[in-house]
């Protein structure tokens, strides 16, 4: 009995852990969405660990997820910071987020169906139609990124479901921040949205591919 017990108090204390690792990752990636954390800044244990409620260790843990994505650039002798990109790092990411966004966006108009996918479809494009020239940052983030999943679950890959999240976009916006990229979204949204519900997967895969060249348009 006393075993058991034992056992049980090791999983809460660990279940306790992961939470509060999640909640440290989770609020990082929210920070750099709504640009209160940018590209460069640093990470600092202590601050994280008082901002978040959290032990050090849970910090760790976090900022050991982001870096394995990404995220934070690790450093030996100082402390993490958020990744900042070179040009050639962007256009690397440009490069694989055009060959995947086309690939989920042929996918999606491939196995579209209009009975089962319109109104999931249709609440992405609404979500994004919403998002205004004084909207936070973090709100358009969380649109685009309900407008990927729907089309991802479309296309019903789940290879590519478990590796679109990875790619680096949300650092590029982060790091370029610029009204006329979100002007571009909207207007690119729509043509992979038109392209999709017409099953067209080659003008769709186009589209999402072009959306991509007009973004790296955009950062010059």
């Amino acid at each position: 009995m006393t075993l058991v017990v034992h056992q049980q108090a090791d999983a809460d204390e660990e279940h306790g852990a992961a939470g509060a690792s999640e909640r440290v990752y989770r609020g990082i990636m929210q920070d750099l969405e709504a640009h209160r954390m940018v590209p460069g800044q640093r990470l600092v244990e202590t601050e994280l660990a008082l901002r978040f409620g959290v032990g050090r260790n849970a910090v760790r843990e976090a900022i050991q997820r982001l870096a394995v994505r990404g995220v934070v650039d690790p450093s030996r002798f100082r402390s993490p910071s958020i990744r900042q990109l070179d040009l050639a790092e962007t256009n690397e990411i440009l490069d694989v987020a055009a060959a995947m966004t086309g690939l989920a966006a042929r996918l999606a108009a491939i196995a579209y169906s209009a009975a089962r996918d319109r109104a999931a479809l249709d609440a992405a494009m609404a979500m994004l139609a919403e998002i205004g020239p004084q909207t936070e940052p973090g709100e358009f983030s969380r649109a685009r990124r309900h407008f990927y999943r729907a089309i991802l679950a479309i296309g019903g890959n789940r290879e590519l479901q478990r590796l679109f999240p990875a790619i680096g976009m949300h650092i590029i916006y982060s790091q370029f921040q610029s009204p006329r990229l979100q002007q571009v979204r909207m207007a690119d949204y729509r043509a992979i949205y038109d392209a999709i519900v017409a099953r067209d997967g080659d003008a769709a895969e186009r589209a999402a591919r072009g959306h991509v060249d007009h973004v790296r348009s955009l950062l010059g």
